[in-house]
């Protein structure tokens, strides 16, 4: 294993983590509102073909019924809890490491990056399970043709209102159960690949902008195999009326294998794919972009 840039820094994790997630939603939301609406759309009518055929039709759609707005429905709620949560994303895997390290120069193994990716995404969940909750609702109402909620705010207050709290969360566990194992696959991934791909005899620091962008996406590609599963779950779930599943996730599972099938556990697979590449490119090359001009101008941080 290459050697790891010493030492870890969680802050500046948190700072480069923050701004590596602007960069994701800008060049990967369009792609989560068709994956989104494809998870969502309602079973058809027996003899009625379903509202989108496949990621490119659901595509055409929504370009051509609401603009190139309409993939960006959402955008709002995701764009204001993208920078604190991934910047507590980013600072959990730099905490994670820095608690198993015993020593400051310590390289971590594989299994431990995977242990401190999972860390993140317990700490992101706090904040990925409402705005989840509210881009998911934004995201589908337009395409059902109702407006309940003017915006991403209006969103919030109505669900707080109709349900406390609680409907805020709602589908948190199922978030948990997506984001857990998945960010200890993104972050071992990331890793692993800097390190295949670093040149021998130099730094994992000095990696070039093409490699950090195929090691970034292909983490995307590895946590969304693992994500995808309870992601309908969770999509379904959140944007299911009160009081539908009652017992959560597992009436939710139930009701998708009996009348679709276990294939439509991995709805929306063409769109997340499309999607996960160059977004999380980016997320990463943001954050290496930050991590080195903290570095410049706040080397002991």
């Amino acid at each position: 294993m290459a050697e790891q840039p010493q030492p870890i820094s969680p802050v500046k994790n948190f700072f480069a983590g923050g701004f590596g997630g602007v960069c994701l939603v800008f060049v990967g939301h369009p792609l989560d509102t068709i994956k989104v609406r494809l998870q969502t759309q309602p079973k058809p009518q027996p003899g009625q073909p379903p509202l989108y055929s496949g990621t490119f039709d659901c595509f055409r759609k929504t370009l051509v019924g609401e603009g190139v707005r309409g993939l960006y429905r959402g955008m709002a709620a995701p764009i204001i809890g993208v920078t604190p949560m991934f910047a507590v994303c980013f600072f959990g895997f730099g905490l994670g490491k820095r608690l198993q390290q015993r020593k400051p120069d310590d390289v971590l193994t594989y299994p431990q990056l995977f242990a401190a990716g999972m860390l993140s995404g317990v700490f992101t969940t706090v904040i990925m399970a409402p705005g989840e909750r509210i881009k998911c609702l934004l995201q589908i109402q337009a395409a059902t043709g109702e407006t309940k909620y003017s915006g991403s705010l209006d969103c919030a207050k109505q669900l707080y209102r109709e349900a406390g709290i609680r409907g805020v969360y709602k589908g948190t566990v199922l978030t948990l159960m997506r984001d857990v194992p998945a960010s200890g696959m993104y972050f071992m991934t990331y890793e692993w690949l800097k390190n295949i791909l670093t040149p021998e005899g130099k730094s994992v620091s000095d990696l070039s902008v093409p490699r950090i962008l195929f090691a970034g996406g292909l983490a995307g590609i590895f946590n969304w195999a693992v994500a995808i599963p309870p992601d309908v779950l969770k999509s379904r779930f959140q944007t299911a009326p009160p009081g539908k599943y009652p017992n959560g996730f597992r009436d939710v599972l139930r009701e998708l294998i009996r009348e679709e099938g276990v294939a439509s556990l991995y709805k929306g697979f063409t769109a997340v794919m499309i999607r996960a590449f160059p977004a999380n490119a980016a997320c990463f090359l943001g954050f290496e972009v930050a991590m080195k001009f903290l570095n410049w101008i706040a080397p002991g941080l």
